[in-house]
């Protein structure tokens, strides 16, 4: 695989430049703004947790992780499957986990 390959030329760039595309894109950028949903997400591109697993990692009450769970659920950013009881999360799929990856190495090259 060259490096290339996983890098968006300017063409690929102008088909997803519409309105609609960077409103969302607007929306998933802002929900890692926040601490602790990057920390949920980062926790969650390791695997799959249920919230009780997801609020010792984040380091907040149940409820507030359940609030920005619903939120990162919303933007696209994170999917819920039912186990029995629990409710248990997952990043939305590989691009999301590419984008907190890289985030947090951006962040930790700075």
């Amino acid at each position: 695989m060259r490096a290339r390959d996983n890098v968006a030329d300017a063409s690929d760039l102008q088909k997803h430049t519409s309105g609609d595309t960077i409103e969302v894109a607007t929306t998933m950028l802002g929900m890692l703004a926040d601490p602790t949903r990057l920390r949920l997400l980062a926790a969650l591109v390791a695997g799959e947790r249920d919230v009780t697993g997801l609020t010792e990692v984040a380091g907040a009450a149940r409820p507030a992780v359940s609030q920005h769970l619903g939120k990162l659920r919303l933007a696209g950013l994170v999917r819920v499957r039912r186990e029995g009881r629990r409710q248990v999360y997952a990043v939305a799929g590989p691009h999301v986990a590419r984008l907190v990856t890289e985030v947090l190495r951006a962040a930790a090259g700075h």
